[in-house]
């Protein structure tokens, strides 16, 4: 059974090992009329038991990056590409990324953000569809296809990163630096103008 309301899936039961493993869905949270969209892999112990996305020590890290490039946690969506806790917090596995991917591009398509920004290379890899080194390419703004839409996708590290390594820190700030930046490019315009300058 499945069932989604809006930008919220009340009922799924496509992966049997992450029905098993959560104890609720974590829909995305956030305005849905969001100028930019955080994805993530996807809910961790604490974003399992508070039904929210990124509220453990990576979701401080994420929202003082956030308030440091002048963005509130208020102003942005953020989101996962899977929206159940994977067991012992393993990675997703391609079957789970593909059960949710529906849910996640209804979610890009209701949104209509001017970016979107992957915070990781599980997330990263799943909407360019090839393999990322994150470290590398993090800070790089991509166009991606995504349900015949061209969206622009700026890669980051993972807010967690910054707590296993130090030199991480500058990269995830510039990257948040350059979304906030993406996000004011043309507020006055329509959405379509903007796209125009690819």
């Amino acid at each position: 059974m499945e069932e989604m309301d809006g930008l919220c899936v009340g009922e799924c039961t496509r992966c049997p090992a992450l029905v098993d493993s959560r104890s609720r869905i974590v829909n995305g949270t956030g305005p849905v009329d969001a100028d930019v969209l955080f994805i993530g892999e996807g809910p961790g112990a604490q974003e399992d038991k508070k039904g929210e996305p990124f509220v453990g020590r990576s979701g401080t890290v994420l929202d003082d990056g956030l308030r440091n490039v002048g963005l509130a946690r208020a102003d942005v969506r953020i989101t996962n590409c899977v929206r159940c806790r994977p067991p012992e917090n393993r990675d997703p596995t391609t079957d789970e990324l593909e059960n949710c991917r529906g849910y996640l591009e209804h979610e890009i398509d209701l949104l209509d953000p001017d970016v979107i920004v992957t915070l990781g290379k599980v997330p990263s890899e799943h909407l360019l569809e090839r393999s990322v080194a994150i470290t590398n390419e993090a800070g790089s703004l991509e166009e991606v296809r995504i349900e015949g839409t061209p969206r622009r996708v700026l890669l980051c590290v993972h807010p967690a990163a910054t707590l296993y390594d130090r030199s991480q820190e500058e990269t995830f700030a510039n990257a948040l630096e350059r979304a906030a930046e993406l996000a004011d490019v043309g507020d006055s315009d329509s959405g379509q103008t903007r796209l125009d300058g690819f």
